[in-house]
């Protein structure tokens, strides 16, 4: 299948069509801004998909709107029609197409274009009237207010906030793009987008302000699911590559090392320490407080004792075992590196730990 992208160079084209190759469609057509007519016909007389992506939306003047929405599109549908082709269009429009200015009147006029090509050869035609996106690689400080506050906080830059509760709605890009290539592989696909992210201003520039925080404090939001998820992918994806790594915590004695590398709000933090030969850590007990230890290098002997009733185990764990090993709440417990070499332990408990409120008690074990 030859499928033909315009706008391949913008940011939703730019995604489009990456995804496209993971799927297994290597022919792409790609059309940009430095493609003739002639290139653009060519594309046209082969394709069997076309995704109509391009457009203008920060014109020097109105003019630059007919042009380029209104032009392109009218181009593209009459010479399909002179080639006596019927093939399938997707149109990216936005919603404001439903609305009396000078972009929304350029997109409405593009959406009749394709609507009157439907009409006139029966070739299926899905028209997106798309809200705010935001993704990877879409353009800061041009159109799009999560790219650049995106940006404008990586990079120390003040944001301009007119009105924080001023709502919008907001559809991710790689929900966009798998959305797009349903239409290669399914007849009936309707033209919407899920989900769709009803977030204020104010609410961006906080959340965008405690990513940014995050390397100090090593607390994580929830970036695993959901807005979060997206929105963490899009901000660190205006790194540049010194940004690429950060420093956290580590504290050094003659022990060994023990290091921080992140906290939740509600999951615990995840750390990691090192004992030289023949050292023992721990030596102490919790009364809620629970933790995971998997030796990552090394020779452990992990020990317990009861603190009321002194009964005793003792677990000895390598590196080859893969072996999770976890404290239990009024066990006291320590850690012994047996080997010749230096052990590695990751650790992780189930809170942050709290100086003020550490629930963790000395007792030796005997």
């Amino acid at each position: 299948m030859k499928i033909l992208v315009t706008g391949s160079n913008g940011f939703i084209g730019k995604n489009l069509c990456l995804k496209l190759q993971e799927q297994g469609y290597d022919d792409i057509i790609a059309i940009d801004r430095d493609s003739d007519e002639d290139e653009l016909k060519r594309g046209l007389e082969q394709a069997d998909f076309i995704y109509h992506l391009a457009g203008i939306n920060r014109p020097k003047s109105d003019d630059e709107f007919i042009q380029g929405n209104v032009g392109l599109t009218e181009t593209i549908i009459n010479t399909l029609m002179l080639l006596k082709r019927s093939i399938p269009v997707v149109l990216s429009s936005s919603i404001q197409s439903n609305y009396d200015n000078a972009y929304g009147k350029s997109k409405a006029a593009a959406e009749s274009y394709v609507k009157s090509y439907n009409e006139k050869t029966g070739a299926p035609v899905y028209i997106y009237q798309l809200p705010n996106d935001f993704g990877k690689w879409c353009r800061p400080n041009y159109n799009s207010m999560v790219a650049t506050f995106c940006y404008n906080t990586v990079h120390d830059l003040p944001l301009v906030i007119n009105d924080t509760s001023a709502e919008v709605n907001l559809v991710y890009i790689d929900d966009l793009c798998e959305q797009f290539c349903k239409h290669l592989v399914e007849l009936d696909v309707t033209c919407s987008i899920k989900p769709v992210y009803k977030r204020t201003v104010g609410e961006i520039a906080t959340i965008l302000n405690e990513f940014k925080l995050s390397r100090t404090s090593l607390i994580t939001e929830e970036v695993g699911t959901g807005f979060l998820r997206a929105l963490y992918s899009t901000y660190i994806s205006y790194f540049d590559t010194d940004e690429f790594s950060y420093v956290v915590p580590a504290y050094t004695d003659p022990r060994g090392t023990f290091c921080e590398m992140l906290k939740t709000p509600n999951t615990g933090q995840m750390s990691y320490f090192t004992a030289h030969p023949g050292i023992t850590r721990g030596g102490h007990y919790h009364h809620s407080k629970n933790e995971k230890f998997l030796v990552i290098k090394g020779q452990a002997k992990f020990r317990f004792e009861h603190v009321l009733t002194g009964e005793k185990s003792e677990l000895l764990v390598s590196d080859c075992d893969h072996r999770i090993v976890e404290t239990v709440p009024g066990w006291t417990h320590d850690v012994t590196n047996i080997g010749s070499d230096e052990l590695i332990v990751m650790l992780w408990a189930n809170e942050i730990f709290d100086r003020e409120k550490p629930d963790t008690f000395a007792k030796e074990l005997k």
